[in-house]
Formats: C-alpha cells, sequence, structure tokens
C-alpha cells in the first residue's frame, strides 16, 4: 500500500507503484489516494492514519508490518498483525527516504537499477543519416560526465548487411537491440542520458526500403513516444558525409522530411539544432538546466508533451532556452 503524498514527493503515484510491480511482479500494490498528510506521533494523527488504512485495506487480512519507524508500533497493532521493524536507528544501512528523495544520485548504490533509471534525463536525438546525431551525443555524454547509447542499428548493419540492405525481420533485431541496451546504459547514466535515435527511425527504414512495418517494430515504435524527456532534431544542414554505407545527399534530405513528419504527427514537442558542432554545442551543450527536472508540473504539459510511460517525466524545452518546434507552419 502507497501513499499519494503529494506534499512529500513530486514522483507520481503511479510512478513508485510501477516500480514496486516491476521489483516484485508477485505482490499486490494497492495505490492508496487522499491518505492523511499530517505526520507525528500524537493520539489523534495515529488514529487518523490507522482508520485511513483500515478503510483502503477493507477486509484483507494482514499477518506482518514491516518499517523503520515509530508508526510500525501501533499501525501493526491496528492491523492485527506482526511488527517487524528492522534497523531502527540506521545502523545497518545509513540512509532514509528522506535521504533518498533530497539527492537520488547522492544515494544512488541503495536504489534498485529501475528506480535510479527513472530519475535520469533522458535526451534523444534524430535525424537522417549524417546529420551529426552521434557527435552531439558524445560530446554531451563527456560534458556531464555521463554515458550515451550509440545507434545500434549501425554496428548490426555492418555484421549483417547484403548488398547494403536488411530485411524486414532484421530490423526489428535493430529496434529491441537498441531498446535493450538502452535499458542497461540507462542504470550507468548520471543525471543524463544521451541517445542517438530510437525505434521510430527504424520504423521508418522499415517502410522506406520494404514498403511495410511488422507488428513488434510497430509497437516498439509507438512505445517510444513518451519515453524520452527531451528530443532534438539535428538539422541536415551539415555537409553530408556520403561514406559507403549510406544513400547520397538527396536519400538524407528526403529521410529528414520523413523523420521530421513523424514528430509532428505523433505530437512529439522538439527542437531543432543547426550548424556545426561548435555551433551546436554553443546554442545548447553547455546549458541543459544545473540538475535534471522531472515529474514537475505535470498538469501543466504543453499539447503533444504527455508521457505515457510510467515515469511521467517533464522537462520542456523552455528549460533549455531553445524553441519548441509544434507544427510544419513553426518549422
Amino acid at each position: 500500500m502507497i501513499y499519494d503524498s503529494p506534499e512529500v514527493t513530486s514522483i507520481p503515484l503511479e510512478v513508485r507503484a510501477g516500480w514496486i510491480r516491476e521489483l516484485y511482479p508477485h505482490v499486490e500494490v494497492i495505490e492508496a489516494r487522499g491518505g492523511p498528510s499530517t505526520i507525528g506521533d500524537t493520539p489523534e494523527i495515529r488514529k487518523m492514519h490507522e482508520n485511513y488504512i483500515l478503510g483502503v485495506l477493507r477486509d484483507r487480512k494482514i499477518t506482518h508490518f514491516y518499517s523503520s519507524e515509530f508508526y510500525g508500533d501501533h499501525v501493526s497493532r491496528a492491523l492485527g498483525a506482526l511488527d517487524c521493524r528492522f534497523d531502527s536507528d540506521r545502523s545497518r544501512y545509513p540512509v532514509s527516504g528522506s535521504a533518498v528523495r533530497s539527492d537520488p544520485f547522492r544515494w544512488r548504490e541503495f536504489l534498485s537499477p529501475c528506480v535510479y533509471r527513472s530519475h535520469c534525463t533522458w535526451v534523444l536525438f534524430l535525424g537522417a543519416p549524417s546529420t551529426g546525431k552521434t557527435s552531439i551525443s558524445q560530446a554531451c555524454a563527456e560534458y556531464y560526465h555521463t554515458v550515451w547509447m550509440p545507434e545500434y542499428g549501425r554496428e548490426y548493419w555492418e555484421k549483417n548487411q547484403v548488398n547494403r540492405r536488411l530485411k524486414a525481420g532484421q530490423l526489428v533485431e535493430i529496434a529491441r537491440g537498441h531498446r535493450e541496451r538502452e535499458g542497461i546504459l540507462g542504470t550507468e547514466a548520471n543525471r543524463y542520458f544521451f541517445i542517438d535515435t530510437d525505434a521510430r527511425t527504424t520504423r521508418l527504414f522499415a517502410s522506406y526500403y520494404h514498403g511495410s512495418v511488422l507488428r513488434e517494430l510497430e509497437e516498439l515504435a509507438n512505445s517510444a513516444r513518451g519515453r524520452y524527456d527531451v528530443v532534438f532534431l539535428c538539422d541536415d544542414d551539415i555537409p553530408n558525409d556520403d561514406t559507403w554505407d549510406r544513400s547520397g545527399e538527396v536519400k538524407r534530405s528526403e529521410f529528414q522530411n520523413s523523420v521530421r513528419d513523424d514528430l509532428i504527427a505523433q505530437g512529439i514537442e522538439f527542437a531543432i539544432l543547426q550548424g556545426n558542432l561548435s555551433e551546436r554545442w554553443r546554442k545548447f551543450g553547455g546549458h541543459l538546466i544545473p540538475e535534471p527536472v522531472r515529474y514537475h508540473a505535470l498538469n501543466t504539459l504543453e499539447p503533444g508533451c504527455d508521457r505515457p510511460r510510467r515515469d511521467f517525466c517533464h522537462l520542456t524545452l523552455r528549460n533549455l532556452g531553445l524553441r519548441a518546434k509544434k507544427n510544419k507552419n513553426n518549422l
């Protein structure tokens, strides 16, 4: 049972409940909204919480109540459960929920990977081939002393292409592999995680080369919407590095339009990065914000900036001092 507690934490109840469900899929998680917000050890406060908990639990029988706090005594008695308090003086684990909430990055060793991953801001760079995604991702990661996710599709293509082409099923493997690596690298991030490309780009390749998209790839691409906190479109205004694994200037321009149109069609808020690497860096690189902003102002999200994934994170482009691109007329 988890209290909503908006006065204590800005992380939505759905997010915190999602962590427990992922870590302990066999347990029932009760999302308790509207509970008492007053904390203390007076008879009135104790009774208020006991009545609320019993009302939410209804006829559920609780046998053991685990905590490290003073309320373990009176809540376990109200439940008719065994009081299982442990490490109340924090001698075994020198940390508390309050400490973690105040600085989750300092106390990351006590956080499960899925919990820590949710606290990092995911920044995605999209664009056609040879638009500088890799360069800016790597530069940002170096500046912020964190990790970045290279485009898995390029690595896969170099190993598996036949006559510069891949089969439709292989594009699914690319999207799946990229997502899996993202999940692993995301747990190693330091506040920010920079990603080069996502499954939506792979879907565009499938449509372009095969005229259709396999269902799993479509599902992966659709789930990318809301997965990332900040999205940048790297412009094709830099010279095309027309290596043997690419398709030329004309095809780059066509694909760039497809990437842009796809973002607009999905209602994704994004900003365009233009110029060479140093110009892009001056505009954005060192000015993200001092600390990641997550789970704030969820009720003020702009159109096209909803977060359907369980993290419900929010970092607007306005925080970055950049102008959002929302429709074709604004580009």
